[in-house]
């Protein structure tokens, strides 16, 4: 938990963390979720993080699992808000906007693997084009892998187009 305080911290007054790069101009202005279509995977790693699939189906069994990571141990709903729609209470503090993941055109550009990927290494910036978001590394810390996948499914489901 004591890391999170750090980086929000750090977010908050602007002081840059180590090994992160410059970011660009306009990142931490305010005007919603970043780009859905800029990949959060490094290029190289890309191909590879896109073919990675869920060992799991969407099942209710599974999406209510996904529910229960998302609102409880996996505190998702911190920044993400309750309904998923990136408004959670810490979202306020930085510098953008967490992953709306109510919107549908989301699922059409990210594949499952490259969410897995972000749960596993987390969102913090690649280069000074591609500004990190804050996303700290889950799976592997406070979640197992399978709960990652169960939560990722989950918050896929909530940008389903009805």
């Amino acid at each position: 938990m004591w890391r999170v305080v750090v980086i929000l911290s750090a977010a908050i007054v602007g002081i840059p963390l180590a090994g992160h790069a410059v970011e660009p101009s306009g990142y931490g202005q305010a005007g919603g979720e970043f780009d859905i279509k800029v990949p959060r995977v490094p290029a190289a790693e890309l191909a590879e993080a896109k073919a990675l699939q869920s060992p799991f189906q969407p099942t209710p069994e599974i999406l209510k699992e996904g529910k229960e990571i998302f609102l409880g141990r996996g505190t998702c709903f911190q920044c993400h808000g309750p309904e998923g729609k990136g408004d959670g209470g810490a979202a306020k503090v930085l510098p953008i906007q967490p992953r709306n993941f109510t919107n549908p055109k989301f699922n059409k550009v990210r594949t499952p693997g490259e969410m897995m990927w972000v749960l596993k290494n987390g969102s913090m910036g690649q280069s000074g084009r591609v500004p990190g978001t804050g996303m700290l590394p889950i799976v592997g810390q406070f979640l197992s892998e399978e709960d990652g996948w169960k939560v990722l499914l989950y918050e896929r489901s909530l940008g389903e187009e009805k």
